[in-house]
């Protein structure tokens, strides 16, 4: 018997109905505008309900499309938003599941990186956290097949979340998705600017990206330490808040959607 992590958040940050969620995500996809036909190796996508950050999300996702049957792998880092973490928790699980159905996670993988000491193993951790979850109904929907390797990152050093990258990078086969909103709960006009701040300094690899300024840093510092040592160049593909979408504008969330592509990676 497969131990499986069933939906926790469904119903709530996006539809519980299948035929509804496909609709909804699709919808989001086909709204997207295009990208360049450059091979995303990385992503950065925010996280929070689909009313509100699903429009971002699906400008990174709808990157994708080209390599549908390639990408076969997915590393998904997120936040903690309920349990402190000490390091980075993988599941005992051997499935995720969403109302689209099933998702195996990559058990060699996990295999490769389960002797590092920042790696923790926590069904606990994983149970009712969203940032990881809301992403795998976009992954369903555009990728053809691909495994799971779910990243809870709590207190982790830029040095521990690049070592975890380093030794799953692989191919064109592997992406690696980092979950993370921006600043949370400012005025409008203040999240604006303190949201562009961050992106400017992501797409300059600063690896000193604090919690205030976007909830998924400490993956967000690993990752840029990462593509930054192999030379992957940043796009940024959307970047709003929450009073642009569904929200009012006296305390917004922002988010934006980036992109790091390895060059010469054309479709």
């Amino acid at each position: 018997m497969l131990n499986t992590r069933p939906p926790a958040v469904a119903g709530a940050f996006y539809p519980g109905d299948p035929a509804t969620l496909s609709r909804t995500v699709d919808q989001l996809l086909a709204e997207a505008e295009p990208v360049s036909g450059i091979q995303p190796k990385a992503l950065i996508v925010p996280h929070a309900g689909y009313v509100y950050s699903g429009s971002t999300a699906a400008t990174a996702y709808a990157a994708l499309a080209p390599w549908a049957k390639t990408i076969r792998r997915v590393i998904l880092l997120g936040p903690t938003h309920r349990i402190a973490v000490d390091g980075i928790a993988l599941p005992e699980a051997d499935v995720f599941s969403t109302p689209l159905g099933p998702i195996r996670l990559d058990a060699q993988a996990i295999a490769a990186i389960a002797d590092l000491p920042q790696i923790v193993f926590s069904d606990h951790v994983h149970a009712f956290e969203h940032s990881l979850e809301v992403h795998l109904p976009f992954l369903q929907r555009v990728l053809e097949h691909f495994t799971l390797v779910p990243l809870a990152v709590g207190h982790a050093t830029p040095e521990a979340v690049a070592e975890v990258l380093d030794r799953l990078w692989g191919g064109p086969e592997t992406l690696i998705v980092v979950s993370s909103d921006l600043s949370h709960f400012l005025p409008y006009a203040t999240a604006q600017q303190v949201d562009s701040d961050t992106c400017r300094h992501i797409a300059q690899f600063d690896t000193r990206i604090h919690p205030e300024q976007a909830c998924g840093a400490y993956p967000i510092n690993g990752l840029l330490l990462a593509t930054s040592r192999r030379g992957l160049i940043p796009t940024l593909l959307g970047l709003c808040n929450s009073g642009d979408t569904a929200g009012d504008k006296g305390r917004v969330v922002g988010y934006a959607a980036f992109s790091f592509s390895e060059a010469g990676n054309h479709a």
